[in-house]
């Protein structure tokens, strides 16, 4: 008797999980990961002695680029740095052109931050990768059009020079260092025209013990010692120096402190001179605004911080270290320069800042007073007289957003008082490149860099403002 076809509705035995494929799992544990560099790229002496002609302390990871270069067969790598690091770009196109099979362009366009990656020049140039040095991945590599290689060049430091500076000038002990570097603050920022500014008093670092009370004594949770509150510092800095900033944690974390020939002195403090380092533990602490790295910041992208004592930023420069004064303005701010191994408390004029925004956005409401209600076409005012307003978007890599520009234009046409509107493309700001502009624009709203309107909205004749 022959048997019936099965049918399509007769139940199925369902599939059980019983553990791991071991199918291609050979090729797996034997192949190269994908991010691991061949030994013949580490190994090679001719790419190694080529190396050595850019400077040891940086970090521009050829190994890694060499490996990628060929991993993706590129044929046109566009190479795009700051301008701080243009000195290296002949070396490193020479480098990569000789070990790969690739030909170099060097992107010479000024580049201010990571918002600058330009990605549509380079395809527009017929690469196909993009190498972007000296910051971190502010755009994702999977939204760019090409394939392209973040190289964040950290730069090797003075770490122990780092840890024992910080010690030397801020104690550990939260009361001590609230007395010797923040009080009578406000009083010293207040002084009367014409009055004589004499020398700084010497700052007296000794041991926190001479300076308890009985009171502090009594309060202790041990017996002839006294309770002490640890200093909560804040740690930031650039790309470059992100690791010495994890090993700065870690070294104030600790009641110990590295000596200069490397080992591990006892957190022991007897004496009372002004040269002796604070050996307490700090609460050391490494803020993260995402998507950036653990401790970065960018001149436009800081955190907000809570029960902080101080924010120690290590780089040079004012420009990154102001955008977390600006979004932390009560909380001190003390740079560590690494190149010139100084540490310094930086300030920032808040006030000014401030009455300088306000005028800028009392100036702009005043261009629209004349403007009558309704909600006509943006280009055909009522009276062809009437000021406009400029819609900037910015060209300079990708720090123009076309979304963000329809939604201002959205704003401003469906506002109370019709405000027409000028779009315009533009890739470097100026004060002289928007005066070129007839005086019928009474107004520019920019959407390149809001730092671009609070450090030079007072340069310019118009009102520059900017989206929140």
């Amino acid at each position: 008797m022959a048997s019936l076809p099965p049918s399509s509705n007769a139940p199925k035995p369902r599939k059980r999980f019983v553990g791991k494929t071991t199918r291609g799992s050979k090729s797996v544990s034997t192949g190269l990961a994908a991010h691991q560099i061949p030994e013949d790229i580490l190994n090679d002496p001719l790419l190694n002695q080529a190396i050595q002609q850019l400077p040891s302390n940086y970090s521009f990871e050829i190994h890694k680029t060499v490996h990628h270069v060929r991993k993706n067969q590129a044929n046109m790598v566009a190479l795009q740095m700051p301008e701080g690091l243009q000195m290296f770009a002949c070396t490193i196109a020479d480098i990569i052109e000789r070990f790969t099979n690739a030909l170099t362009v060097i992107m010479g366009d000024v580049t201010y931050g990571a918002c600058c990656i330009d990605d549509y020049t380079a395809l527009a140039l017929g690469c196909d990768m993009l190498v972007h040095y000296g910051h971190s991945c502010l755009v994702p590599i999977d939204t760019t059009q090409i394939k392209t290689l973040y190289i964040f060049v950290e730069i090797a430091i003075d770490s122990d020079h780092l840890a024992k500076t910080i010690r030397l000038n801020l104690p550990s002990d939260r009361a001590r260092f609230h007395r010797l570097l923040l009080s009578d603050e406000d009083n010293s920022r207040h002084i009367a025209p014409g009055s004589k500014i004499g020398p700084a008093a010497p700052l007296q670092l000794e041991d926190s013990a001479s300076h308890m009370s009985q009171d502090d004594h009594a309060n202790s949770s041990v017996p002839g010692v006294p309770e002490i509150l640890p200093t909560r510092l804040s740690l930031v800095s650039t790309i470059q120096f992100v690791a010495a900033v994890q090993k700065l944690k870690e070294d104030l974390s600790s009641d110990r402190m590295r000596s200069v020939d490397g080992n591990l002195e006892p957190s022991i403090h007897t004496a009372s001179s002004n040269s002796s380092p604070s050996m307490g533990i700090y609460e050391a602490s490494i803020p993260r605004s995402k998507p950036l790295s653990p401790g970065e910041i960018l001149g436009c992208t800081a955190p907000r911080l809570s029960e902080v004592d101080a924010i120690i930023y290590v780089g040079d420069g004012r420009f990154h270290l102001e955008s977390i004064m600006i979004a932390n303005p009560d909380v001190p701010l003390f740079r560590y320069d690494p190149y010139s191994k100084k540490l310094t408390r930086e300030r920032y004029d808040h006030d000014e800042m401030t009455s300088v925004r306000s005028n800028a956005i009392r100036t702009a409401r005043k261009s629209i007073e004349a403007l009558g209600e309704g909600h006509g076409p943006r280009n055909t005012p009522d009276d062809p007289k009437a000021p406009i307003w400029g819609v900037i978007l910015g060209t300079l890599g990708r720090q123009g957003s076309f979304k963000q520009l329809q939604s201002i234009a959205r704003q401003l046409t469906t506002s109370r008082r019709n405000i027409p509107f000028m779009p315009i493309l533009l890739s470097e700001l100026s004060p002289a490149k928007l005066a070129l502009f007839q005086d019928h624009i009474s107004t520019f709203i920019q959407t390149s860099c809001p730092r671009l309107s609070i450090d030079w909205g007072y340069a310019f004749s118009r009102p520059l403002l900017n989206p929140v």
